[in-house]
């Protein structure tokens, strides 16, 4: 048979059911990661996964995402529509099996699908497993077929409805409550985020969200399009937006290597840090992988050989390594693995050798071409990794005194730190205090046993505008550093982070609760973010809530978190009543912060976590960097959801 005809027999026997769905109600986080709010919108893209596997295969160029009234979706696309004829080996229809069978699917047959971006989950089964009610409507060979289920069981054999001239497979579910305690409300920028990253990663598909829950004064709702044309270029200066370029366009190649489709598109800009976004079949790889690894040397190799042959290099004194190449550069890595393996439970760092020398090669011919067609752009940017690898030799000395001075001060510890006595990382946690007068009180009021209290005088360097050398000389960052126990660079990666010796697992950032608070808690959280990302994403840093309230009636006393609890508060003890509202940390004596922000049974601490990298880079860029317009733009349109101090 050959490979056309191979391609269109997408039938029954195309889907093979792999294991049932016995623990997926009993152990549902095992198979989407949680039952919060990341859980219950995983639900969403692994419906979209589906449609997007079509695509992939080119039989679908539009997907239609709905947010219902009651909080349902509905997804639908124009593929050719689940097949519904017997399954031979399970005996019901096959689309019965691939909504009731978790691994179930065309995605496994790979004359079906060659490339799948839903091997990474658990497939449109594990939705139904967890929805209180899902109904699938398939069209398909004229016809329109429906089957109705609940928690996860059919409620009736599939059957057909009506007749139709288009295809492709509509899908709409209930989040079950019982599994999704926490929240059934979904966030429309979430999806919103997630659908956009898709039409960059799959150019020509037409993606429509809508939330239907609102409408606006002209009696519409929210509803978007998510279209690109260009791809990853699209991406790249989306991404970019707030940077300023130093070269004319964003370079960029897309094409097949050893079988493997590579795309591929950096742009340099005046920053100093580095943005690299690497995604296998649509899966955003966190920790990197294979292909990040080719794509380093590719762009290291290339450019190093073109710099030495311009004769640039020769007057700089020291060696300029991989490092240097990457400063100020934002590129998106996207490649297609027919079976991608991936290395440990996150299933986030790609693991198959031979995409290593894909990505590499096709890098390496992108870049010779570019560096060849574009002598200014090339000169331009030898210059600024020339720039890259001075500031990176003052960094590198910059930190060795930040290793010195933890090992010359007493126990290698900064003096301000106040230590607890525990000694096990995972049972310790430390507060990064706003100021001295709060770091007092936080003292006072603390568990010794566990509770480390470091105060940070002021706000502290906005890294995202200096170069590294600064960033380690900053005396604040300095005892950051000193204080987690954590060290930096390696002779492969001068950035590198080694957290083996990490002394808390639990990294508070405890700041007043007014706009001075929140500057300083973004000036830190950026900091983590470019620095120690790794300490976000292992889930070790957090922001402390302290109560905005104090509503008193006689010996009576409640603290109150926002405006809503206060009123509340105030309506049960029905007059007399006094309101304190705290506008910093040193507002409350010891026993009080204890009480309300330091004690594990009763505080609200938030786990800072990230979601998507590309657009927590973008918001981070546009936030603490140079541009004004975006940053305002930004400012009035979220200003709804801000506080503003009297």
């Amino acid at each position: 048979m050959s490979e056309e005809a191979k391609e269109k027999k997408y039938s029954a026997d195309s889907i093979q059911a792999l294991e049932g769905m016995e623990h997926v109600r009993m152990r549902p986080s095992m198979y989407i990661g949680d039952t919060g709010v990341r859980g219950l919108h995983h639900l969403v893209y692994e419906v979209v996964d589906n449609s997007i596997d079509e695509a992939l295969a080119g039989h679908c160029d539009a997907i239609k995402v709905d947010i219902n009234e009651d909080n349902s979706i509905t997804v639908e696309d124009n593929g050719r529509g689940i097949p519904i004829d017997l399954h031979k080996k399970e005996g019901v229809s096959a689309l019965e099996v691939v909504m009731t069978k978790i691994g179930a699917g065309g995605k496994f047959d790979k004359d079906s699908y060659k490339v799948s971006g839903g091997l990474h989950g658990v497939g449109v089964s594990c939705v139904n497993a967890l929805s209180t009610h899902l109904k699938a409507t398939v069209y398909r060979d004229g016809q329109i077929w429906e089957q109705e289920y609940e928690i996860g069981k059919p409620m009736y054999p599939v059957k057909p409805v009506g007749e139709t001239e288009l295809s492709g497979t509509i899908v709409t579910f209930k989040p079950d409550p019982s599994i999704f305690q926490q929240t059934l409300e979904y966030s429309y920028e979430t999806l919103a985020k997630r659908m956009r990253e898709l039409a960059f990663l799959n150019k020509g598909i037409r993606i429509v969200l809508t939330d239907k829950r609102e409408k606006d004064e002209k009696g519409e709702f929210l509803s978007e399009e998510f279209h690109s044309e260009e791809g990853l270029k699209e991406f790249i200066r989306f991404l970019d937006g707030t940077r300023e370029p130093i070269i004319a366009d964003v370079i960029s190649m897309e094409g097949e290597k050893n079988g493997i489709p590579v795309e591929v598109a950096l742009v340099y800009n005046d920053t100093f840090n580095e943005n690299l976004h690497s995604y296998v079949n649509n899966i955003n790889t966190h920790e990197g992988g294979t292909h990040l690894s080719g794509f380093r040397r590719g762009l290291t190799t290339t450019l190093k050989k073109y710099a030495d042959a311009s004769g640039l290099l020769e007057k700089v004194k020291f060696e300029v390594t991989g490092d240097d190449f990457r400063e100020g550069l934002t590129a998106i890595i996207s490649v297609k693995v027919a079976e991608p393996q991936f290395e440990g439970q996150t299933k986030t760092k790609l693991g198959n050798r031979e995409v290593t020398s894909a990505v590499s090669q096709a890098v390496s011919e992108m870049l010779e071409n570019y560096l060849e067609e574009n002598p200014n752009d090339a000169k331009t940017i030898v210059q600024k990794v020339i720039l890259a690898a001075q500031a990176r030799n003052a960094a590198k000395k910059a930190r060795e005194m930040v290793q010195r001075k933890t090992a010359m001060s007493i126990g290698g510890l900064p003096g301000k730190l106040s230590d607890c006595s525990e000694q096990d990382p995972k049972k310790c946690e430390v507060f990064l205090v706003e100021g001295d007068s709060a770091g007092g009180t936080a003292k006072q009021g603390r568990d010794r046993n566990f509770q480390a209290i470091l105060p940070l005088r002021g706000k502290i360097l906005n890294v995202e505008k200096a170069m590294s050398h600064r960033v380690f000389d900053n005396e604040e960052i300095k005892n950051i550093y000193t204080a987690l126990g954590v060290t930096i660079g390696t002779e492969e990666d001068s950035k590198a982070l080694n957290l083996s010796k990490l002394r808390y697992h639990k990294i508070v950032i405890m700041c007043d609760a007014d706009v001075d608070g929140s500057h300083i808690e973004t000036l830190i959280l950026t900091f983590f973010f470019r620095y120690m990302k790794e300490l976000i994403e292992q889930g070790h840093i957090y922001i402390a809530t302290p109560p905005l309230y104090l509503v008193k009636k006689g010996s009576k006393k409640r603290y109150a978190w926002n405006e809503k609890e206060r009123d509340e508060i105030a309506d049960e003890y029905s007059g007399g009543i006094q309101i304190q509202r705290y506008k910093g940390l040193g507002e409350m004596n010891a026993e009080q912060l204890w009480d309300t922000t330091m004690d594990p049974e009763r505080r609200k601490l938030r786990q800072v976590t990230i979601d998507n990298s590309g657009e927590a880079d973008r918001i981070f860029s546009m936030l603490m960097g140079d541009e004004v317009p975006p940053r305002r733009e930004f400012i009035e349109k979220n200003a709804k959801y801000a506080n503003i101090d009297a």
